[in-house]
């Protein structure tokens, strides 16, 4: 790929009382033009991914990333969605603009402010992301969707509770090590395995602690094309960014074969000419522990139906061969829907260039990104190393 991350920025994650989805917007895009030494009048594009759909009243956000600073007047601005997977579809924007020699640099905004409106609507707008005509009764909105996944999964290969309690378990002790983090708690094993007044079963088979927070948040990326990055103080190159869409429906397709996911994964391996042993760490789309579960076995960790293997032997582990979500993942970073994508790149980029802090991968060179919309339907896979060695 043509394209390099050249600076970043990225909010805390949580609920910010008191503050708009255009403050969030500001705070990430002046931060991540200062970490690149880029001059706003030198962005040649901006996009900006938000799902939105009723959080908040304002639409129509793109050009409020001008409000960073006014040198941005008059760029082309484009607001960018795909449902959980739309931080990522930004990016892949920023990408193809600089691949086409349209843009030298471009800047990616991503951001989601969920917490204005009640549990209630926030379930109903998530459910949007589904496929309304045969799905829309599904109790439990989203996680109504992932509960039937789980159990589809426990039905062909047994009860895998035991897994998903020691994935949760890991995200949140991850989690607890980064400052950006919505939750900064060990929850521990016990708690996530057990049903509790505090962990309750929400859908299916699926507990409190195997679903991702309702979220506010932002994070930005300045992307340029090679020889601007070659300029610039940082840069982290895309070994492979792919794109792969999958039917709405779940009735179209096998629920827990994830074979989207797994199509992605093989075509970015295959185009950085790498295998899954050559990373040294996932950043991967746990809006749910069952979805993690199955990812490892769509990036090729495992066979199918042994992805729990991964977890029970501790490879995914932030010490063990691929360490998976050392920022804590969704699960315990947050999930503010479209800064969700941008925000597992930054992460990524702060692996390989040795600027993770308390979640760094020891000697991290290459990082693989997995950031998924709806069930397994809007695709995206990156693998990202610095420019430089």
């Amino acid at each position: 790929m043509s394209g390099c991350i050249v600076g970043w920025a990225h909010s805390k994650f949580g609920k910010h009382e008191g503050r708009d989805v255009e403050s969030l917007i500001v705070e990430v895009a002046q931060a991540a033009l200062a970490d690149a030494g880029v001059a706003a009048a030198d962005i040649d594009t901006v996009y900006l991914g938000t799902m939105n759909g009723g959080f908040v009243r304002q639409e129509f956000p793109a050009s409020l990333v001008f409000q960073a600073d006014p040198a941005l007047r008059f760029k082309p601005a484009t607001r960018v969605e795909d449902a959980c997977a739309t931080g990522s579809a930004a990016i892949h924007q920023g990408l193809n603009a600089i691949g086409a020699g349209r843009a030298r640099l471009a800047l990616v905004v991503g951001v989601e402010k969920m917490t204005e409106i009640s549990g209630a609507q926030v379930g109903d707008i998530l459910l949007g992301a589904s496929y309304r005509k045969e799905e829309d009764a599904i109790e439990g909105g989203f996680a109504g969707i992932f509960g039937k996944i789980a159990q589809s999964y426990f039905q062909r290969y047994g009860d895998q509770s035991d897994a998903l309690a020691r994935i949760a378990a890991k995200n949140h002790k991850n989690g607890a090590a980064n400052p950006l983090a919505q939750m900064q708690k060990d929850l521990g094993y016990e708690f996530c395995r057990t049903v509790s007044d505090k962990n309750p079963i929400v859908a299916g088979p699926l507990k409190r602690t195997d679903c991702s927070l309702v979220s506010d948040g932002a994070a930005a990326v300045v992307l340029a094309d090679t020889a601007t990055a070659l300029s610039l103080k940082k840069a982290v190159i895309f070994r492979a960014a792919e794109q792969v869409n999958d039917f709405l429906p779940m009735s179209r397709r096998d629920v827990v074969a994830f074979e989207g996911p797994e199509l992605a994964w093989k075509r970015a391996l295959a185009a950085a000419r790498l295998g899954l042993d050559d990373l040294d760490l996932v950043e991967t789309h746990d809006c749910f522990t069952i979805a993690e579960l199955i990812e490892y076995e769509a990036m090729g960790l495992t066979a199918k139906g042994e992805g729990a293997r991964a977890i029970l032997e501790g490879w995914t582990e932030k010490a063990g061969k691929l360490p998976v979500n050392p920022s804590g993942g969704l699960k315990s970073k947050g999930h503010p829907i479209g800064a969700t994508g941008v925000s597992m790149h930054v992460l990524a980029a702060m692996q390989v260039t040795g600027n993770a802090g308390g979640i760094q991968v020891p000697d991290a060179a290459l990082a693989g990104v997995f950031n998924m919309g709806g069930a397994a339907v809007a695709n995206f896979v990156s693998i990202l190393e610095p420019l430089r060695a």
